[in-house]
């Protein structure tokens, strides 16, 4: 009887365990990353994987406590991104699957199109170097600025070559993009806090980036954690014709998913 009893105490502490291990922490900002993210925990329930999302209001925060232990996985940034962080903090991350392209994109209060643009005009761009780099490298697609090659996906201010329109560059955080609409010229912003502030990229921007852009956003785990099991049904969660549909028809082409 007594053996029974601690075979069945074995048993219980083993369920107990995989329930644990069927818990994760997923960071995201706010906006369509939050917004997916919750379906993607739905989804996540009905395989038996609890999701708890925790929201983050910049982009410098997910990744510090992805790396301090207190998020599990975070979905929210391209890899320039990501690299340029782990290049400049030592964190050691590694992206695990893609989810969405968000097409970066240049919206105005003052100009209509691009035959509007005067000399001397304000330019407000991410202060980070990767979306500033890509807001750059937008700009030089519009054949408005061109940039050094040599800084390849991370160029800065002072890696613009040619200026003839002579833009002057205001850099600030990402998040304060959408306010700098009314303080510049134009100012480039990330789809995320547009579309969370209510413009609809495909109508308001003056200009957007292509689907051909590298800046595809992924799932991001610690080295070395990759093969956790929860992590694969959370990947299978993202990736889904629920997920799909759900961001074709919210977002009408201003985010398209890109697995």
């Amino acid at each position: 009887m007594l053996k029974k009893l601690w075979v069945l105490l074995f048993a219980l502490c083993l369920a107990s365990g995989a329930a644990e291990a069927a818990k994760i922490k997923l960071g995201v900002d706010g906006g369509p990353h939050e917004e997916i993210g919750e379906l993607v925990q739905k989804l996540a329930a009905e395989k038996g994987l609890e999701v708890e999302l925790v929201r983050f209001a910049d982009f410098i925060l997910p990744n510090a406590a992805l790396a301090d232990g207190d998020l599990d996985v975070n979905s929210f940034q391209h890899v320039p991104y990501l690299e340029a962080m782990m290049k400049d903090r030592g964190y050691r991350l590694v992206p695990i699957g893609n989810t969405v392209l968000m097409p970066m994109g240049a919206y105005s209060k003052n100009v209509g199109k691009l035959e509007e643009l005067k000399e001397g005009m304000t330019v407000a761009i991410p202060n980070d170097p990767s979306n500033g780099g890509r807001a750059l490298l937008l700009l030089q697609d519009q054949g408005l600025i061109k940039v050094d090659p040599a800084a390849e996906l991370l160029p800065t201010v002072l890696d613009v070559t040619e200026n003839p329109h002579k833009f002057k560059f205001v850099e600030l955080e990402a998040s304060q993009m959408v306010r700098a609409i009314e303080d510049s010229d134009f100012s480039v912003i990330t789809t995320n806090y547009a579309v969370e502030s209510g413009l609809i990229p495909a109508k308001d921007a003056l200009f957007i980036e292509s689907s051909k852009s590298p800046y595809v956003n992924v799932i991001v785990v610690r080295e070395g954690e990759e093969g956790r099991p929860e992590f694969k049904t959370l990947v299978e969660c993202y990736q889904n014709d629920t997920v799909r549909k759900f961001v074709d028809e919210k977002y009408k082409g201003a985010i398209v998913c890109a697995w």
